[in-house]
């Protein structure tokens, strides 16, 4: 099987619609796939119907945001009751606040002479719950600021520079919590890709564990390939479910394209290991 389990619409802050994400994921091969929107399930239908048709398996998901020790951290639901009350509260609550970091951002940035950022940024924005950093990367591509998307990231919108604006987001606790209540399973996304020392990074993963999370992305298009040995040899250390999905947001702009990225290495179980 060709597993995708983490990949973005245009409802959170991917460029295509849910039925395109589909059929793009479809066209590469893949036949198990979950759409995974930040803080939002707002196009998990669509997104199903599209899969349905296609002939692929529809896995419902999203990706919370979440404020850890001061970091932010992503967690994905899989298998979710996209319908469930708390969960689709807790989602509600985290989205909010958005436009006003959106603002606050666009401020820093004209100070760093990077005019029009917020307007310019809106002109991505599908869902206006969900103006993200992200939506101002491709403002400043557009306008030439920078050449791509990770060169944005490398020189702005992260934490020490220019336009970086913290937010709060839902706690780990809560997001296990609303995944686990909506009868799904609780994954960390791209662990490698947070800047955490070894013992941050063991504390996160005793945390999890110990609130009901079952595994965390091993082959994602965040980690290099040294990496995906290094987080299966976690998954195994902690006993962890591993999960794979291309993190995809756009052709041409995500890391890695669905037809690209390997096979999760050999040794752990498969999350979707009893699914079917």
């Amino acid at each position: 099987m060709n597993v995708d389990l983490h990949c973005h619409s245009n409802v959170s802050d991917g460029v295509l619609t849910p039925e395109a994400v589909a059929t793009y994921a479809h066209q590469a091969g893949v036949n198990v796939w979950s759409l995974t929107d930040h803080d939002e399930v707002g196009g998990t239908e669509r997104a199903r119907a599209a899969a349905t048709e296609l002939g692929m398996r529809y896995v419902p998901g999203v990706e919370i945001s979440v404020t850890w020790a001061g970091n932010t951290i992503h967690v994905v639901g899989l298998q979710i009751d996209t319908a469930h009350p708390a969960l689709v509260q807790g989602l509600a609550a985290t989205r909010r606040g958005r436009d006003a970091r959106g603002r606050e951002i666009a401020e820093q940035l004209a100070l760093a002479g990077v005019p029009g950022a917020y307007e310019g940024a809106r002109k991505y924005v599908d869902n206006p719950d969900l103006m993200s950093r992200t939506h101002f990367a491709r403002f400043m591509v557009e306008t030439g600021v920078c050449a791509s998307i990770p060169e944005v990231f490398r020189k702005f919108l992260t934490e020490g520079k220019p336009g970086y604006v913290p937010h709060r987001w839902a706690s780990l606790p809560e997001a296990v919590g609303w995944i686990r209540g909506a009868g799904g399973i609780a994954v960390i996304a791209h662990p490698g890709r947070y800047k955490l020392s070894q013992t941050a990074h063991g504390a996160l993963f005793d945390e999890f564990k110990q609130l009901g999370g079952a595994a965390i992305e091993v082959v994602t298009g965040s980690h290099t390939p040294d990496q995906y040995e290094t987080y299966a040899e976690q998954a195994r250390r902690y006993g962890f479910l591993a999960s794979r999905g291309t993190d995809f947001h756009a052709p041409g702009e995500s890391r890695v394209e669905f037809s690209l990225l390997p096979p999760l290495p050999r040794g752990v179980t498969p999350v979707w290991h009893d699914w079917f």
